[in-house]
């Protein structure tokens, strides 16, 4: 990323055509840039962009250094790029063998550094120690409500005693007769504490609420036991109840299969309960309090050990992304995940439609062919299944990433690959398959939120890194997810939900690398339990399974 910056404009890349705003410009205000006088043709806000030459219709637009447009009208030097005068292009892509080179940085202020985390029989140490209820069918999400609520506002877990306390104060305002106009929301806002965990070792029950297991095809259900496994192993669970109707097409057993077939070590504590085999609901959901019950009693027992950073997973995502997503935020996070590839940790990029256009970067830093091939078919075959029914990558920016200056796919994604860093790319990953390898690896996930951080988690992520332009409440129930700003207003404005801001960037107060290092930082007491991220306060436990349809 270039370092040409001045205070209310900036070029990314020496090769754009375009300079991004970082203040509000008025039309007609001069720009002098690398011996140019450019008027601003258009007024210019914040993260949008404008020319720095005239450009013809078909003319390239290139920013990052590549193809990210080409121009559907003729656009003054000065003009405003909008989608009224660019459209999707991004440049072709293929294996090429390349000898890359990676320019490790310096980790020597983090070497000797470990996060306390709790480590599991097969070596692995997870960040947090959840007991996790799974459905094996949307049958029977109401009984796994019923247990949520009574398990959580018993044993200490609950986050909405201050709103049920508001309700109650507004019933009683209402049946006293006061005209509710007259209140104030701050005064009625609860000052009392929330109740105190229980179980001092038990970060927390979660419950993976979902809409499949049956009805829908047999292969939906065959990927929703894999999914559903890969969080039973996942690293940060350390035991599990299993709710299942009977009849339907997930049988328990398949997901008990799946479960060894991921991994043949697994010997965590597993609580089946049936309903079509239980004397009533009442019995059925009394069983399973009481065994669980049972089961977090000895985990409580675990307590977190010191371990490695190189024992940290950390998946990058970004969401709810605007204009300056990939100056701040997302360059900043690539730094981090660089560091952690350096100290031998595993890092996990997702969301491959926001990789549209960011491809021939990717493809020349695989480690080998057999990699980069697997990247290209899994691109291919997903974009060409978004065709077949009439969409494609280039449709995946949201009104929200428009209005805040992501025009193109290829703008947004190339943004978005920068949480990658530069590290080389040791594997690419098929949704659900586990991560192996230490260094940066791909998987294969849509670029929709929750999706994507499901997947993500699935894959092995301990910990996700999650920026923002314009706010998002994402979490995700087994991995703690902390939240990016790439600006101070939002950080200021969302801050119930932001952890980080990387404002400081934009403004000039701090460089990539030094936002980078505090994000690590950050990363570490969150692994050991130090500070717990906004989304795990809320219990934001977001979790949308994938069928292999077309979601971008």
């Amino acid at each position: 990323m270039s370092t040409n910056t001045v205070k209310s404009f900036l070029q990314i890349h020496p090769d754009d055509n375009v300079l991004v705003a970082l203040q509000d410009l008025p039309k007609g205000q001069i720009i002098e840039w690398n011996e140019k006088v450019i008027t601003l043709q258009d007024d210019i806000h914040a993260k949008h962009k404008f020319f720095i030459t005239d450009l013809e219709i078909g003319g390239a637009v290139l920013m990052y250094g590549v193809l990210v447009g080409k121009a559907t009208a003729f656009i003054p030097q000065g003009g405003l790029m909008t989608t009224a005068n660019v459209s999707h292009a991004s440049q072709d892509y293929a294996y090429r063998e390349l000898n890359y080179e990676w320019q490790v940085p310096d980790v020597s202020k983090f070497k000797d550094s470990s996060f306390m985390g709790y480590h599991r029989p097969d070596g692995r140490v997870g960040t947090a120690n959840y007991w996790l209820f799974v459905p094996t069918v949307f049958c029977e999400n109401r009984n796994l409500d019923v247990i949520k609520e009574a398990l959580y506002n018993t044993l200490g877990y609950t986050v909405t005693d201050k709103y049920k306390q508001f309700t109650e104060q507004l019933l009683e305002a209402h049946q006293s007769g006061q005209d509710l106009t007259s209140f104030k929301l701050d005064a009625l806002v609860p000052v009392e504490p929330l109740k105190k965990r229980v179980f001092k070792h038990v970060d927390g029950i979660k419950f993976l609420n979902h809409q499949g297991g049956c009805g829908g095809t047999r292969q939906d259900a065959a990927l929703l036991s894999k999914l559903l496994a890969a969080y039973a192993d996942h690293p940060n669970v350390a035991g599990i109840t299993v709710l299942s109707l009977g009849c339907q097409h997930l049988q328990t057993q398949d997901l008990l299969d799946d479960i060894k077939q991921r991994n043949p070590l697994f010997d965590k504590p597993v609580l089946i309960f049936e309903q079509q085999q239980s004397q009533s609901e009442e019995q059925l959901i009394k069983e399973a309090i009481l065994k669980t019950f049972a089961g977090l009693i000895e985990i409580d027992k675990n307590e977190r050990k010191p371990a490695p950073l190189s024992k940290l997973c950390v998946g990058v995502k970004c969401g709810g992304s605007d204009g300056f997503s990939g100056i701040s935020a997302n360059p900043a996070v690539g730094y981090t995940s660089d560091l952690l590839v350096a100290l031998g940790a595993k890092v996990l990029l997702a969301e491959f439609p926001e990789l549209c256009g960011a491809e021939q970067n990717i493809i020349d830093r695989c480690v080998n062919e057999p990699t980069a091939e697997k990247f290209i078919r899994l691109m291919q075959e997903y974009d060409a299944q978004a065709h077949a029914v009439g969409s494609g990558f280039h449709m995946n920016p949201s009104p929200g990433n428009i209005k805040d200056g992501l025009i193109t796919d290829a703008i947004k994604s190339t943004g978005a690959a920068k949480k990658a860093g530069t590290s080389p790319v040791v594997d690419v990953l098929d949704y659900t398959e586990p991560v192996t390898k230490a260094g940066l690896s791909l998987v294969c996930t849509p670029g929709n939120d929750v999706e994507a951080t499901t997947g993500k988690a699935a894959s092995g992520a301990t910990l996700i890194l999650f920026t923002t332009g314009l706010g998002t409440p994402t979490g995700n129930p087994v991995c703690p997810v902390i939240k990016v700003a790439t600006n101070t207003a939002l950080a200021t404005r969302m801050g119930d939900i932001i952890d980080i801001d990387t404002g400081p960037i934009i403004r000039g107060e701090k460089t990539i690398e030094e936002m980078g290092a505090e994000i690590l930082e950050y990363c570490i007491k969150a692994a050991s339990g130090e500070v717990i991220p906004k989304a795990v306060q809320l219990n934001q436990d977001d979790f949308i399974p994938w069928k292999r349809g077309v979601s971008l």
